[in-house]
């Protein structure tokens, strides 16, 4: 039997800033800087990527690989939607067609 888990992607905001130098700490790792994505379980956050590099921090005391696999994917489908260019729309004219 599994049991399923709320988790929140979402973008860092200045108010992550303490709970991601702690996650860092605790992953031995370097604080991230930049845009930051994060994924929070029960409110709290678990796993971060920076975007510009994809270098992540995860809590190494929960499983977070499955996290860290949906971050990487986020930021993915974040950079296809950057680089796609908009469509044209092109309108046209019809005129009415008598019989």
């Amino acid at each position: 039997m599994t049991t399923a888990t709320a988790v929140t992607i979402r973008p860092a905001v200045e108010s992550d800033r303490s709970a991601l130098d702690r996650l860092a700490a605790l992953d031995s790792a370097r604080p991230l800087t930049g845009d930051v994505l994060v994924a929070e379980v029960a409110g709290e956050p678990v796993a971060a990527l920076e975007m510009a590099s994809s270098r992540a921090i995860a809590d190494p005391f929960r499983p977070t690989a499955d996290l860290l696999a949906l971050l990487s994917g986020r930021v993915t489908a974040l950079r296809r939607t950057e680089r796609r260019p908009r469509p044209r729309v092109r309108f046209a004219l019809r005129g009415a067609v008598s019989a």
